[in-house]
């Protein structure tokens, strides 16, 4: 590829919104793909662009890395998704999505009395969770939908 057609770290940061350690972090996971000059400076390809906002649109439906890998992984030679690829991609999103949503709503719902979190603070926890007998089910809002309670990348110990 033309050298003038490759963007740098600084470039991409600024057209995709992403840090550049952001970039050298899903370089290193295989997520994209950088060139080096003689210099040892990264460049990419511009189709890197659309690549990053694959991943954007992925980590904003709840996808994980490890998700989002396994879904970049089955496009040939490492492409950029097309159309058609992101078409089908996305209709497996659809029940995540519905069910995030679904969760949301009862969030909202609830969030006027209590959000399950066992801590009997409230006098409805007295009503809905005497003796504090929900914290044999587990740490933190047990109440919860189990989407809203899931362990995100990061939150572990």
């Amino acid at each position: 590829m033309d050298s003038k057609q490759l963007l740098t770290v600084s470039e991409v940061a600024r057209r995709s919104g992403f840090a550049a350690s952001a970039l050298r972090y899903y370089e290193r996971e295989g997520l994209i793909r950088a060139t080096r000059t003689g210099g040892g400076q990264r460049r990419f390809e511009r189709n890197v662009l659309r690549r990053l906002a694959f991943i954007r649109a992925a980590r904003n439906v709840g996808l994980s890395l490890e998700e989002i890998r396994v879904e970049l992984a089955e496009l040939p030679d490492l492409r950029t998704p097309t159309r058609a690829d992101w078409g089908r991609i996305s209709r497996s999103w659809r029940q995540r999505l519905d069910e995030q949503i679904s969760a949301l709503q009862a969030l909202r719902d609830g969030l006027q009395s209590c959000i399950g979190c066992g801590c009997l603070s409230l006098r409805s926890c007295a009503m809905s969770n005497p003796g504090d007998v929900v914290a044999a089910d587990g740490g933190g809002a047990v109440f919860l939908p189990p989407l809203l309670r899931r362990v995100s990348e990061g939150d572990e110990r």
